[in-house]
């Protein structure tokens, strides 16, 4: 079968054996898999380290083709009681947690060990993929009618948003349907950086009953926010500012804009050691909260939310075939699309 390697910042595409099902678990033929930033962040560093095995692509949908366990899935929002089976089209996440370990327990799960050992193999860029039972038990959802391939890629990182709102105290209630939650402060969030996560991490505040705005650098990016009610005002000052920009110059951007009392929530890396500085934290009292990656309650309520249509991002994704999976990779980084869909 097909699947992309990563040798010294180079992407190929080569034949490799189709993964076999010698564990528990499920093997998944891959329809579409979209293009991360965390992808490119992994394809811009990897001459750096060049002996690291680099696994490319996780925001898979796909179709269940082989199966020997009679798992039933993540119910956290939607009564899913039926065993997956052969046929099923399924969206994914490619981490779950112990949810026993003392990170678990405490709400951290993404820092669990289980989930930084486990993973889909070889990779989403692939034709067919192995998936445990861990996984099937945690991170996969069966298609609902109506959720379309292009909405269902964007499960996974919708769920890291997810986390990110969580984390920062807003609550979410199915009752409020992207009304406003009485149980969350009226409050002003602002995203930096509109990126597709951007994109993502508005449409989840505007989900959670949050008033959102988005500022970005690019004034394409700006306008294209815009066409969803993500708009900004330079004049308010925001409770909490959620950074999704990989920029360091971003960092001056949030204090400028954070209210004294406010929150910082870190959802980027970026390039060098440039941080948050001591004073600003202290006088303001500011609250600065990292958030990583989803726990399992994250990637349900993220796939209940686009399979009610409460997030529709149907047209945001540009399609690329497999084999022009570099091609997609440079698109990207020349800010030529905004996002890519791997279809296979």
């Amino acid at each position: 079968m097909k699947s992309a390697v990563l040798d010294r910042g180079k992407i190929s595409i080569i034949e490799v054996k189709k993964p076999d099902l010698t564990e528990k678990g499920a093997i998944i033929k891959v329809i579409a898999c979209g293009l991360c930033g965390s992808d490119i962040v992994k394809i811009k560093h990897a001459p750096e380290n060049p002996d690291n095995k680099v696994v490319l692509g996780h925001e898979v949908v796909g179709e269940i083709v082989e199966i020997n366990t009679e798992i039933v899935g993540n119910s956290y929002f939607n009564n899913n009681l039926e065993p997956f089976k052969v046929g099923d089209i399924v969206t994914l996440g490619h981490h779950y947690p112990c949810m026993k370990c003392d990170f678990c327990k405490n709400g951290n799960h993404s820092m669990c060990k289980t989930f930084k050992a486990v993973n889909i193999s070889p990779a989403g860029f692939s034709e067919y993929i192995f998936v445990s039972e861990g996984h099937l038990r945690n991170t996969v959802f069966r298609l609902k009618n109506g959720l379309n391939i292009e909405n269902a890629t964007f499960m996974e990182p919708l769920s890291c948003c997810i986390r990110a709102i969580r984390r920062a105290g807003y609550k979410y209630s199915a009752a409020q349907n992207g009304s406003k939650n009485p149980e969350n402060p009226p409050h002003k969030a602002l995203v930096i950086g509109l990126g597709s996560i951007g994109l993502l991490m508005s449409l989840g505040l505007k989900a959670f009953g949050i008033e959102a705005f988005g500022f970005d650098i690019n004034p394409e990016r700006q306008d294209f926010a815009g066409k969803y009610g993500v708009k900004f005002d330079e004049n308010l000052r925001y409770d909490t500012i959620f950074m999704t920009s990989g920029s360091y110059k971003a960092i001056d951007t949030a204090l400028k804009f954070v209210k004294d009392g406010g929150k910082i929530v870190v959802f980027s890396s970026v390039e060098g050691v440039s941080g948050y500085q001591n004073n600003e934290i202290y006088y303001r009292e500011l609250t600065v909260l990292g958030s990583y990656s989803p726990a399992p309650v994250d990637l349900a309520l993220s796939f209940e939310l686009l399979s009610t249509g409460v997030i529709d991002l149907s047209g945001v994704s540009t399609d690329y075939t497999l084999d022009n999976l570099p091609c997609a990779v440079d698109d990207t980084m020349k800010n030529k699309i905004f996002k890519a869909c791997i279809k296979l």
